[in-house]
Order: structure tokens, then sequence, then C-alpha cells
């Protein structure tokens, strides 16, 4: 299960974490503006928006768990278990595997206008990458400067939700979380407000927030994510702005041990930040805590290869004396 966020300071920044119980070796991965983009029942896309974001690049063709396109339009699928169907293409419409979504919509796409237009026509397909890799049920968050959509593939179709929280985790649908976001409206960073008719004075900090969710739940995530993202501070430069993001998404990371599945643990197996605006990509990993950067411009968007950096996944402690 995995969470995604928005943060607008100075520049706007978009990332997520992937939380799993093991890692398909992503790396950071940069397509340019050449790099032929080809999908299954569309035609191909020979020029395109460049892209940053982890992906698990497969036959040569960037599988993306989340990414930024050089005109700050960003994207992230997350896992949608109980809820995601796809149907069969659908005469009429831009049949869109899955695994081609994000491509698809940042390739085209230079803000989140033209992708709710883009999304008017789309239908997402039943069609596999391949047998080893099947379907995955994923929504989506899509967002830049001016604000969130999230896009369900559903048994109803494909439902488009404005997202005034700038948050999204998994299950369930994101109007039944919008709607449990309710129950949690009058929590506060400041000190709790004694409605009794005697004094009741705090006996710690923080009493304006008693009641905030803990577990490690989709749904507890959700409304811990948006409290935090809600209430932040920080100043409006680079290392202030990036440094709260990570901070942000730290409220919901999950450490090794604290959900056990049959398959393994479930841990952030990494944390993504993309300041969409200059197209510099941050992440930490599990086992790495060190931001590291990657900066897409530093590259040749026009050229016609991928660029890959695989995770610096080892701890990397700074020897102070």
């Amino acid at each position: 299960m995995c969470t995604a966020l928005t943060f607008q300071k100075q520049h706007f920044y978009f990332g997520r974490t992937l939380d799993y119980e093991f890692s398909y070796s992503e790396t950071v991965t940069i397509t340019p503006r050449n790099f032929p983009l080809p999908f299954r029942m569309l035609p191909a896309l020979t020029r395109h928006h460049a892209l940053i974001g982890m992906a698990y690049v497969q036959d040569g063709f960037p599988l993306y768990y989340d990414a930024v396109n050089e005109k700050g339009l960003g994207m992230a699928g997350l896992n949608f278990p109980v809820s995601a169907r796809y149907f069969a293409p659908e005469a009429g419409k831009d049949n869109v595997a899955p695994f081609e979504f994000i491509p698809y919509i940042l390739g085209n796409c230079a803000s989140l206008d033209e992708a709710r237009e883009k999304l008017k026509n789309i239908h997402l397909a039943a069609i596999p990458f391949s047998k080893e890799l099947p379907l995955s049920p994923l929504h989506w968050m899509i967002a830049d400067k001016t604000g969130a959509i999230v896009a369900e593939p559903t048994a109803d179709g494909l439902k488009i939700h404005e997202n005034p929280t700038g948050v999204m985790t998994n299950e369930p649908p994101f109007d039944s979380m919008m709607a449990m976001l309710t129950n949690f409206s009058a929590l506060s960073p400041e000190p709790p407000v004694n409605r009794f008719s005697y004094p009741l004075p705090p006996y710690s900090r923080g009493m304006g927030g008693m009641g905030l969710p803990g577990d490690l739940s989709s749904a507890s995530r959700f409304i811990r994510a948006a409290f935090v993202r809600e209430h932040s501070r920080c100043g409006e430069d680079e290392a202030s702005c990036v440094g709260q993001f990570f901070h942000i998404l730290g409220a919901v990371e999950q450490q090794r041990g604290c959900v056990r599945l049959s398959s393994g643990d479930e841990i952030t197996i990494y944390t993504s930040c993309c300041n969409a605006d200059t197209g510099v990509y941050y992440y930490t990993t599990y086992k790495n805590r060190r931001i590291n950067r990657v900066d897409m411009h530093k590259t040749d968007l026009g050229g016609g290869t991928l660029s890959s950096y695989p995770l610096r996944d080892e701890e990397d402690f700074f020897e102070q004396n």
C-alpha cells in the first residue's frame, strides 16, 4: 500500500511512498522526448513531453510507478485491490492499457486541464503487459500546480474525482475517503478548546490532534497525511521544501515487522519527491535515509534513449569525527 502527495510552495512538488513486501529493482528513469513509446491499441508516441520518475524497465518499456513531465504535470499509480475493474477494449474510445496510462497522459498532456480533457475519451482496457506481469489493480492521482484529481477504474467505469486534499492512498474509493475525513474535521494543531463548564487544563502538548489515527491502514494513512500536509509549515527555499515533503510522508511510512504478510513484511521501499517545476527528482529508500537527487535536465531530453539510475540502497553514514 502507498501514499501519494502534492505540496505547493514557491515550487510545486509531487511524490509518494511505495509500500510493498519486495522490490522489482526499480530505477529513477528519464524518458526523453524522442524515445518511442509504443501502445498496444493506439499509435506510438514518437515525440512527446520528457518524463522523470520511478520505473521498472521491462523489454525496453518504462513501467512507471510515478513520474513528472517537463511541463510540471505529475502522476502516480497506487494499489486499488478491491475496487479496480478493467474491461475489454471499447470501440470509439482511446483504449489504454493500465501499464501505459502514466506515459500516455504525461507524454501527451502539459497541464491538469489537458489531462482532464484527454480522460474524457480514455477507456482503461484489460490488457496485461505480459504473462509474467499481469494486470495490476490501480488508481491514479494526477496533479500540477493548479490542483489534483483522482482517476479510479471501477465497476461503473472510470471515475474522476477532484482532490482538494492533495493526498491519495488506497482503498476504499476516494469519495469514501473524503466522507471519512469529515469525522476528523475538528482536529487542530492548536491546544484543544475546553467545552465543559469547569477547568480542564491540557496535560500535554499536541492534544488538539487527539483522535488522529495512528495505524497503517490506507484510510488512516489518508487522514493522517491530509492532516499533516494541511498544517505543514516550512520556508520557501528548496532544502526546506524538500525536507518538509519527506517529513510529511514520514508520518505514514511503514517499518519492517508492523505489516506482516504471507509473502513478507510490507515496508516503505522508497519515498520520492519531485520538484515539478525544475525536473529534479529526490528519493530515499528504506536502507538509505540520505536524500538522493537526479536532475532530468542533466541528460539529453532531446534524445531517444532512456536514462536509468539504480537506487542507492545502502546505509550512508556521514563521518562527523
